[in-house]
């Protein structure tokens, strides 16, 4: 048998699928955690290389020739799925490990939700090369637009539709980049439409140094804006907090010979000895509700922390009843007279936190105890204490800028820090808990907010209002993290109008964007 003929058919699956494994490496590098914004950019060069030899191809014959677009949908749909699968197969460990789903199952499970959120993707390759061909070579501007254009539709959609879910944009990968200076003013998917097209400028250009120019311009004004380094916020005073993390291990949470009973002392041990004056406990740090709790377990804790000088405490724990409905919730515990404060979770995780429909025989299959839970309102005031205004948001809540920033509309009651409560030990010791952070510390650019992070077991840290990690506890051990924070008043430019308007400017644009060069080609 010829060899060459396997080769040959074997290289267009494997090209595309190196470029995407790239990508999901440049969200969290194996070992150190670093996001690559580089390494971001490399790869979707690699990418716009190919997707820009099939537009050519294209040129040679009418839009509808099957053979170019068709190609562009399988190798664009190849690098989303190897790009999603690396970035998220940590979801094998809370299948598997944890849910006990087997093997074979939960690897396919994570293959068929990449694959199916890689539909986007190949998508938006499969629309640039029917609508770049001939301007790859006579008008490499407009193409490369065209391509971010396309490119952070499809970051939309899998971000917002069905519930989203955006983890492992390629914009995260900049969280230390350069093009990280953007962030407060477009927000994660701006900068990931940057990227983007910077890599198709990067791909279109070949070795030809003048058509370079615009790829080092923005490189340049990015240099500029950091250098100039507008201020948008200003400080709101400090405040001392002491984060805790108890380190129980997934498998062992939800047992009441083990998890329950150790949740129950450490944390009732911790919180009634903090003297800081803000003390935060993570998501679901007491696991039942309060009428489920040992006799006096709730109201001893209340009535502590209601005697003068006391501090207060912010704890995760589930909350509600079977008439009013069960809600994933941060609630505060604080001296007599402090106002009644509660916040429910309201960005719900598909299949933890509620049931789509059609799915309840594949989630018995686990066994996992999951909850059909309420959703809060999506405006829920902060918290007032001692000059600050906190507002508190649960796990995968901070993976949605454009919620979080929801609560910035009104600039006198606009947070002044952000509290993110999280139980990361579903996945283990995996890179979730460093692609965790890297989302943590780019809402914190994107909003101009100090993050406090409170997790079960890692990454429980401080975080200031640049991004930047001023104090973090040692992962995967049981301990508490003691440290100051600034918070901050005023509003960037992402804050103002993702909070008046979500991300209908993003969508816009690149709709305009979009239909101007199907325009623009009929006319050709």
């Amino acid at each position: 048998m010829n060899a060459a003929p396997m080769r040959g058919r074997a290289w267009p699956l494997l090209w595309p699928a190196f470029a995407g494994a790239a990508q999901a490496l440049s969200i969290a590098w194996p070992g150190s955690g670093q996001a690559l914004g580089w390494l971001q950019v490399l790869s979707l060069v690699l990418l716009a290389a190919g997707l820009a030899q099939m537009a050519r191809q294209s040129a040679a014959g009418p839009f509808a020739g099957p053979s170019p677009v068709k190609r562009a949908a399988w190798v664009g749909g190849v690098f989303a799925t190897a790009w999603l699968a690396g970035s998220f197969w940590w979801l094998y460990v809370s299948m598997h490990h944890v849910g006990g789903l087997p093997a074979p199952l939960a690897v396919l499970a994570v293959l068929a939700l990449a694959g199916a959120l890689a539909l986007y993707y190949a998508a938006a390759s499969a629309v640039w090369v029917g609508l770049a061909r001939g301007w790859v070579a006579q008008r490499p501007g407009l193409a490369s637009v065209l391509f971010a254009a396309l490119w952070t539709l499809a970051e939309l959609m899998r971000g917002r539709w069905f519930t989203g879910f955006p983890w492992g944009a390629g914009g995260y990968a900049h969280v230390d980049g350069v093009l990280v200076v953007w962030a407060p003013w477009l927000g994660v998917y701006g900068v990931g439409a940057l990227a983007a097209w910077l890599a198709m400028r990067l791909a279109l250009a070949g070795w030809r140094l003048r058509a370079l120019k615009p790829w080092l311009g923005i490189l340049l004004a990015s240099w500029g804006l950091q250098a100039w380094g507008p201020t948008f916020t200003t400080s709101a005073g400090q405040g001392q907090v002491q984060l805790l993390q108890a380190n129980i291990s997934q498998t062992d949470k939800f047992q009441s010979d083990r998890g329950v009973r150790d949740a129950l002392q450490w944390y009732d041990e911790q919180l009634r000895a903090s003297r800081q004056p803000l003390v935060v406990a993570p998501e679901t740090a007491i696991p039942l509700l309060p009428q489920h709790l040992p006799e006096g377990y709730w109201s001893g804790l209340q009535q502590h922390f209601a005697q003068p000088g006391r501090p207060m405490a912010l704890v995760g724990a589930p909350l509600g009843s079977l008439s009013e409905g069960y809600a994933n919730s941060v609630v505060a515990i604080g001296p007599e007279g402090l106002a009644p404060y509660r916040y429910d979770k309201s960005h719900l995780v598909p299949f933890g936190e509620f049931m789509p429909p059609g799915f309840v025989g594949f989630i018995r299959m686990m066994n996992i105890p999951l909850g059909e839970f309420k959703s809060g309102g999506w405006r829920q005031p902060s918290l007032a204490w001692q000059g600050q205004r906190l507002a508190p948001n649960v796990c995968y809540e901070d993976l949605f800028g454009e919620e979080l920033a929801m609560r910035f509309t009104d600039p006198a009651t606009a947070p002044t820090a952000l509290v993110n409560v999280s139980n990361i030990a579903w996945f283990g010791d995996t890179l979730a808990v460093d692609q965790h952070l890297s989302i943590s510390r780019l809402r914190a650019i994107e909003l101009g907010r100090p993050m406090l992070r409170a997790t079960n077991t890692g990454a429980t840290a401080i975080i200031d209002h640049t991004g930047k990690v001023t104090e973090q506890l040692p992962r995967f051990t049981r301990g508490s993290l003691t440290g100051n924070f600034e918070g901050r008043n005023g509003l960037t430019p992402f804050a103002w109008w993702a909070g008046a308007w979500g991300l209908g400017p993003l969508w816009a644009v690149c709709l305009v964007v979009v239909a101007w060069a199907a325009w623009k080609r009929r006319t050709l």
